[in-house]
């Protein structure tokens, strides 16, 4: 949290850590209905909704919404968790409360959703944390198509309509020095400033050049012809060839360097 002792009136610095064991006996009282179980293991696990909303944090949104919005996805996992699959709590908690933060982005967002996208998407939200409780584990894209009965496409189009925005200047790696964001992954090291400019510069030089010169350039060095193929295509001597293309290079070097 980048220093932040306290979020939403909670002492993050002194927050109870459960013990080995600990967890699974709690959640069973929980299922129980032992309220003092179920106080001890939500603030035992309030570092787990911490760890989550870290991922979210840079997007202008309030750490205190967030926090607020984890623990609903947590008392939600809680309650729907059962003991007695051999899966740890928070390989299931961690889903939920990633998904409560998700739909929480996602219905404040400032993008517009189509209704039918977000009702399919809520339906695939369901159907993901039900296929964890199954399964133990994330369920696939295309499982849960299979589940839902709905294209592959359409549960893909549906989950990224509602995924959040990032912006292209998140740091998304830093471990030494300056951080690796989101436009360096993408960025095409072929269509950099410097690239765009000598692009620029040989495109005005080469107005300078007759059609002719043009034609010749175009066809040796886009086309990789030889001077005699060249030569046959525009019907003028092998030599003719050698001096416009020599001369045409000469006046392009001029003007670049002028």
């Amino acid at each position: 949290m980048q220093g932040k002792v306290e979020i939403c009136g909670v002492n993050t610095a002194k927050l109870r850590t459960l013990k080995p064991g600990e967890p699974e006996a709690l959640l069973r009282r929980c299922k129980q209905g032992d309220k003092e179980a179920r106080e001890q293991f939500i603030e035992g696990n309030l570092r787990l909704v911490l760890s989550v909303i870290q991922r979210f944090m840079g997007r202008g949104e309030n750490p205190d919404d967030l926090f607020q919005v984890g623990c609903v996805g947590l008392l939600k996992a809680i309650n729907n968790f059962n003991p007695d699959l051999d899966v740890k709590f928070s390989t299931y908690g961690v889903p939920m409360i990633v998904g409560e933060l998700r739909r929480y982005l996602r219905d404040s967002s400032p993008i517009r959703v189509s209704r039918s996208i977000r009702d399919l998407a809520y339906q695939v939200l369901q159907c993901k944390e039900r296929l964890l409780l199954k399964l133990g584990r994330e369920a696939t894209l295309e499982e849960i198509s299979k589940e839902l009965q709905v294209p592959l496409a359409a549960v893909s189009e549906a989950m990224d309509a509602i995924a959040s925005p990032v912006s292209l200047y998140d740091p998304v790696h830093n471990d030494s020095g300056d951080p690796l964001t989101v436009m360096d992954q993408i960025r095409d090291p072929k269509n950099n400033d410097e690239r765009w400019i000598e692009e620029l510069t040989l495109k005005d030089a080469m107005s300078t050049l007759g059609e002719r010169e043009k034609s010749i350039l175009a066809m040796r060095y886009y086309d990789d012809k030889t001077q005699v193929e060249v030569a046959q295509e525009i019907g003028i001597s092998q030599a003719q060839v050698s001096r416009l293309e020599k001369a045409a290079l000469k006046r392009l070097r001029k003007e670049i360097l002028s």
